[in-house]
């Protein structure tokens, strides 16, 4: 498997762990982008970040705001704006049951993941609600203890082998 390629062959450009942290997420989607020609060798040369980023939606169309994306280094005047409004690509009937959730439910849409599939460029979206402050602390402390777990685990398989 090349380097910077998920266990499915795909490009993996960017993640936001910082929304698997910050958010319980229920659901997840992927979605195509409409992108310029800038954009994609920007992505293509690895350059992104979905730290702030979040999708509305807006008239029956996905939007997704504040994913930058810088401009292209060797780009011209054609050079597109960092932080655009993006329009993402998904089935009427995604759209119209995230629309439902979104409003009924109260949930959010984060982006997870930016990569390229088949030499297109995809989002992972998902459908998150907010984790509070002693939801985070309760993770961290389990993730913890699990990594303690298993650092014994090791220690005594290392000790039993010799």
């Amino acid at each position: 498997m090349a380097a910077g390629q998920g266990q499915e062959g795909h490009k993996v450009v960017a993640q936001n762990k910082k929304a698997r942290h910050d958010y319980h997420i229920e659901d997840t989607y992927e979605a195509g982008m409409v992108l310029q020609g800038t954009e994609v060798k920007s992505l293509r040369a690895g350059r992104a970040s979905l730290v702030d980023g979040f999708a509305e939606i807006d008239g029956h169309e996905v939007w997704l705001h504040n994913v930058h994306i810088p401009e292209y280094t060797q780009g011209t005047w054609t050079n597109h704006p960092a932080r655009r409004k993006r329009k993402l690509l998904l089935n009427r009937a995604e759209i119209d049951k995230i629309e439902r959730r979104v409003t009924e439910k109260g949930l959010t849409i984060v982006p997870l993941a930016l990569y390229f599939k088949d030499g297109r460029a995809k989002i992972e979206i998902a459908l998150a609600r907010g984790k509070k402050s002693y939801d985070k602390r309760h993770a961290l402390a389990e993730k913890q203890a699990n990594r303690e777990v298993q650092a014994a685990i090791d220690r005594r398989a290392k000790g039993m082998d010799r």
